[in-house]
């Protein structure tokens, strides 16, 4: 009776979400093997048994933690981006600068490269990252495609400029911040700037 009590404690104040966000931290910063039940119950500080109030096992937790970040990092953030009403040109400059936000952008990052670690080993977890690049690269291939570029090399510049975000993530150490804006107006001009006929290819 005293478990049953705990239990519903529990459950009326810890929702699904406490044990996503949970599950993240810990695969953040251990790997997704740390990401068991009894580890997650510890680490919100609630039984075990509050789990399964909100989750049928452990891949259930699992597959929400791959839906959740696959949310928040292209429908979400896509709309944030939409409702703004900016330009195309205004846009591309703004998905330059978002390995530069400070603690919400290293946060972001460090999911990312959890995820993707994860993604190494497990097919659903390759599933969800290649969904979310093919619709980050859509997305800003249209950016491209907007200011008047042909499809070919709208998506050239959108692979460009998103393996440039990528790279600026995993790479957050490397250079002063006026090397780091450097490169970043470097990249602005590179992708903004049409090629000569000459030069197409």
């Amino acid at each position: 009776m005293a478990e049953t009590k705990a239990t519903q404690s529990s459950r009326g104040q810890f929702g699904p979400n406490d044990w996503i966000r949970a599950a993240r931290r810990v695969l953040e910063s251990r790997s997704i093997d740390s990401v068991r039940v009894e580890v997650l119950a510890k680490e919100i500080g609630v039984t075990k048994g509050s789990f399964y109030w909100h989750f049928r096992d452990r891949d259930d937790l699992l597959q929400r933690v791959l839906i959740a970040w696959r949310d928040e990092a292209t429908e979400q953030i896509i709309f944030r981006f939409e409702s703004r009403g900016l330009s195309a040109r205004e846009l591309i400059r703004d998905l330059l600068s978002l390995p530069f936000r400070g603690s919400s952008a290293a946060e972001a990052a460090a999911s990312e490269l959890a995820i993707r670690a994860w993604a190494r080993r497990d097919e659903s977890a390759r599933s969800v990252v290649d969904d979310v690049d093919a619709k980050r690269l859509s997305y800003i291939t249209q950016c491209f495609r907007a200011l008047g570029f042909n499809a070919s090399e709208a998506r050239s510049r959108g692979f460009a400029l998103y393996s440039y975000d990528l790279s600026e993530s995993l790479l957050s150490h490397q250079g002063t911040a006026k090397q780091k804006d450097d490169r970043r107006i470097f990249m602005e001009r590179l992708l903004l700037t049409p090629l000569s006929s000459s030069e197409h290819f």
